[in-house]
């Protein structure tokens, strides 16, 4: 029997984000407070990997930075989860994502404003495919997009199942729907794919493209879901919302960490969508991330009900 060396490898962005909450987005050419900055790590795989690391699941993270000083807080704000780094490509003269939040509790909304990293994309060669071959499961938001679809392809043939952010419809996502084992898509994906606001026709869509599960998260009106032909709707979880950035990259670790530990679909979804509503009474990805002790108590409180 071949050991695992871990237990997700992901692959994608990593950013670092500075984040303030003002009352309401300004007028042009006016000033704007803001109070309670918050910097932190971000990115959708590695926030979802930062999760599952606190989590008690062994991480490996591919992605690209700048030696620019955001790129060395970026890499600290990983390592810092106890994720393994060493597929994190440094670009030499080159700039890290960065970016801005401005965060409206008041209306539970966000605007987000980034910087693109100016370094080439992780090349296929960068990869460890190795390790890849040897982990449990490959997560991606195809950022990169020819080296996330072959990673998936050297995936599926290693037998690992394949677990897609679709945040963004950029070129390759929909090919990257047909390496899949499982896809999780916003909302926003699902109305650029569909021409229209149909998540439940999206899941099937998506779903007959391959993936054993197809999803699609609908912020607080919670998410629809297509398993096995048979439709999912839930509502979100409730939660006194301050801030959804990262909601949906935990929502992805929620449904990992289930399909690792061996749950159901329905009950992996079930941890998904509360995970992500414990982020979101807090500002930032990462600071509402519940710990493994809240985790052990919502496992107990939801064993109590069945």
């Amino acid at each position: 029997m071949i050991t695992k060396v871990f237990d997700v490898f992901g692959l994608g962005q990593c950013s670092l984000d500075y984040l303030g909450v003002i009352p309401g987005y300004p007028p042009a050419d006016s000033k704007c407070e803001f109070r309670e900055l918050a910097v932190q790590g971000g990115g959708p795989v590695a926030t979802a990997l930062a999760a599952l690391s606190r989590w008690g699941l062994s991480c490996y993270f591919a992605g690209v930075i700048g030696d620019d000083s955001f790129g060395t807080k970026i890499l600290a704000s990983i390592a810092g989860e106890g994720i393994d780094t060493r597929g994190v490509a440094i670009r030499k003269g080159c700039l890290s994502q960065l970016a801005f939040i401005a965060v409206e509790p008041s209306v539970g909304r966000r605007t987000i404003f980034w910087q693109r990293p100016t370094g080439t994309a992780l090349d296929i060669n960068e990869v460890d495919c190795i390790l890849l071959q040897s982990s449990r499961i490959f997560h991606t938001d195809g950022l990169f997009i020819e080296a996330s679809l072959n990673s998936a392809r050297v995936a599926r043939k290693a037998g690992l199942p394949v677990s897609i952010d679709a945040g963004t419809l950029r070129p390759g996502m929909l090919d990257l729907a047909r390496e899949s084992t499982f896809y999780v898509a916003s909302e926003s994906f699902a109305q650029s794919f569909m021409g229209e606001n149909d998540p439940i026709n999206a899941c099937r869509r998506l779903g007959a493209m391959g993936p054993e599960v197809a999803v699609v998260t609908l912020g607080a009106r919670g998410y629809v879901a297509l398993h096995n032909g048979r439709v999912i709707e839930r509502p979100a979880c409730r939660a006194d919302t301050v801030d959804t950035t990262g909601c949906g990259d935990v929502f992805h670790a929620g449904f990992l960490y289930g399909f690792l530990k061996g749950w159901t679909v329905e009950r992996s979804l079930e941890f998904s969508a509360w995970a992500a509503s414990r982020v979101s009474r807090c500002l930032g990805g990462r600071q509402g991330i519940p710990g493994m002790n809240e985790v052990r108590r919502y496992e107990k409180r939801r064993h109590r009900q069945e």
